[in-house]
């Protein structure tokens, strides 16, 4: 298994790839690209910022919901692009027009069942409140793809506000509905998981039977929008 310094300083070398509004807009790649999903309120932003060690990477909107791009960052040391990230419009906040909600969500189930080069999707939650129906579409969407490979993950966000009984029950539950999907605990202020899931992309992104350039693996320890149709009368919370 690679290790924890391995995968934290791959993941340090993160870094703008573009952006786009429509689907129409990403590039075509032919690397691994890894897709983060979830409400606006699950702490997307600041668990891809911790997992880069970058401060400023992933965008956080003050107004949450707001963001509407999906925003590509490339990995790999230098000129060279091992992987990439996906970060994927936050869904579900309620002060967002119904109309903008309804578009976002098909934008991001579109790109979840056609992006070719789509390797893994890592749906964040905030084990508080848990899977949510907007969480439920999404897994419905991605289930197929799920069932031919597609890997998975279940994060459960700000683990530090949980007990241990807590975030134990919160991982029973998060099991049962990921559908074989992996579930794990995060904390970006108590660092919570941060090693494991930068472990657990590194994997992703090189399974045994892909070639890994030596250049593509840092060695220096870490620092401090189509195929078929989505409904479009995806149920809306009020």
């Amino acid at each position: 298994m690679v290790t924890a310094k391995v995968a934290l300083g791959w993941m340090h070398t993160a870094r703008f790839l573009t952006t786009a509004a429509q689907l129409h807009h990403l590039p075509a790649l032919d690397v691994p690209e890894i897709a983060f999903v979830g409400r606006s309120n699950a702490g997307k932003s600041t668990c891809i910022n911790t997992l880069t060690q970058q401060k400023q990477l992933a965008f956080a909107s003050k107004k949450p919901g707001r963001t509407q791009h999906i925003n590509l960052f490339s990995l790999g040391k230098q000129g060279v692009q091992d992987a990439v990230l996906a970060d994927l419009p936050g869904y579900g906040y309620a002060a967002v027009p119904k109309d903008d909600k309804i578009r976002w969500q098909r934008v991001m189930a579109n790109y979840l069942v056609t992006r070719e080069n789509l390797t893994g999707v890592v749906m964040l939650c905030d084990p508080r409140h848990g899977l949510t129906e907007l969480d439920d579409i999404l897994l419905d969407v991605i289930r197929p793809r799920v069932e031919q490979g597609l890997k998975f993950l279940v994060l459960l966000t700000k683990a530090d506000k949980l007990t241990r009984a807590e975030g134990a029950k919160a991982l029973s539950i998060a099991r049962l509905q990921a559908g074989g999907g992996e579930t794990r605990l995060f904390s970006a202020l108590k660092r919570q998981g941060v090693e494991e899931v930068a472990q657990l992309l590194w994997h992703w992104s090189h399974p045994p039977d892909r070639p890994v350039s030596g250049d593509a693996v840092p060695g220096a320890p870490a620092v401090d929008s189509d195929v078929g149709e989505i409904p479009a009368s995806i149920p809306q919370r009020p």
